[in-house]
């Protein structure tokens, strides 16, 4: 049998504690697990002790979680409990895990139960914020069998490309990104060009860029309600962009894997401002439903994110990270401070182009110039 945690989640999960969340002796740890999990969870607890942290793990049961929603009890889960209140006012770092497992059942719940659910959430940040913890978002959450079906791809494979990702070096990550973020903060225009046929402006907003090299650092005036949470793995730099000015065509190719919907081989096109058409290879009748529930803005691009970090290459839920990556946001994007609030939110990637800001090339074939 082979041994878990692994040696691969043991070094991730070092990487992480060490250099990410530098997680210090004396310092109140909580880790929020599944079922599915619980490997890297059981690595992360360890990494916290060695460095002398305290940990408290907190273990979300799978089975017990549908049995709650087969009682319909879903206003019950989105509350939460006194105890988990009170960790959470006491942590300094916080580590998440998504859930649950059973995916395929997941997306079959009605959109009003899963309000009730989630219902949680904005207080959560709420508290977050006040109490001054910082930490992350697992994304090996995702990593799931109902997943690795609907996406084609070998679970342990993903798995691993995860976990390797986490062994980049953050300061590598922040190099790069403030060599983009240089760029993006004093220029006006953007143009992303591939040899695809893709042929893109857009005009920046003005903002100063988000480097998310995934050292996790308590929230800040300025930073989005989510702040104190990085991704792991991450390395991106994303800005607001000027919604009138984007004009061409951009052609995906790579897919586009939100929650648990998805599409591939998107194009969108943009005139004057404005998404003037779509299409998409796979997902587009599901594009298509949500596109039309979307309010005032939702055919505005409004989020440039461009990827940094080397260890990744085509792995889902991790594309937008792809160094050289372009993801090319439409609708809201209060989270990077820009004032599109439309309630539809979605992207295509392309892997591979060169980007120029005010016709200076600073990403050309995946490489940060």
């Amino acid at each position: 049998m082979p041994e878990l945690p692994s040696t691969l989640h043991r070094d991730a999960a070092r990487n992480l504690v060490t250099k990410y969340l530098k997680v210090r002796a004396g310092e109140n740890a909580v880790v929020e697990s599944w079922d599915h999990t619980r490997s890297m969870a059981s690595a992360l607890v360890d990494e916290v002790r060695r460095a002398g942290g305290e940990v408290l793990l907190i273990h979300n049961d799978e089975d017990a979680w549908w049995r709650a929603i087969d009682r319909k009890q879903s206003k019950l889960l989105g509350r939460s409990s006194g105890p988990e209140w009170a960790a959470l006012q006491a942590a300094d770092v916080f580590v998440h895990f998504w859930g649950p497992a059973d995916t395929d059942r997941l997306e079959k719940i009605p959109d009003r139960t899963g309000d009730e659910i989630f219902d949680w959430i904005p207080h959560w940040y709420e508290v977050a914020r006040k109490s001054g913890l910082r930490g992350g978002r697992m994304t090996t959450g995702f990593v799931t069998d109902g997943r690795a079906r609907q996406w084609s791809v070998d679970r342990a494979q993903w798995e691993e490309s995860m976990l390797r990702a986490c062994l980049v070096d953050p300061e590598e990550l922040a190099q790069s990104g403030a060599r983009l973020g240089k760029a993006l903060s004093r220029g006006k225009q953007v143009r992303i060009t591939h040899s695809n046929g893709t042929d893109l402006e857009v005009g920046l907003a003005g903002k100063a860029p988000f480097v998310r090299d995934g050292r996790a650092r308590p929230w800040a005036k300025g930073s989005s309600a989510s702040g104190m949470l990085e991704n792991f793995p991450t390395g991106l730099v994303e800005v607001a962009l000027d919604s009138r000015t984007a004009t061409g065509v951009i052609h995906a190719n790579r897919r586009t894997n939100i929650w648990w919907t998805w599409d591939a081989g998107g194009t969108l096109e943009f005139a004057d401002g404005k998404l003037t058409s779509y299409s998409f290879e796979e997902g587009e009748e599901e594009f298509t439903r949500q596109y039309k529930l979307g309010t005032s803005g939702k055919d505005r691009a409004s989020t440039l994110k461009i990827g940094l970090n080397p260890a990744v290459e085509d792995v889902p839920n991790l594309e937008f990270v792809e160094r050289g990556c372009t993801c090319l946001v439409l609708g809201r994007n209060t989270h990077v401070l820009g004032s599109n609030r439309s309630n539809f939110m979605s992207w295509v990637m392309l892997a591979g182009a060169e980007i120029a800001v005010d016709g200076t090339p600073v990403v050309r074939a995946g490489q940060i110039l």
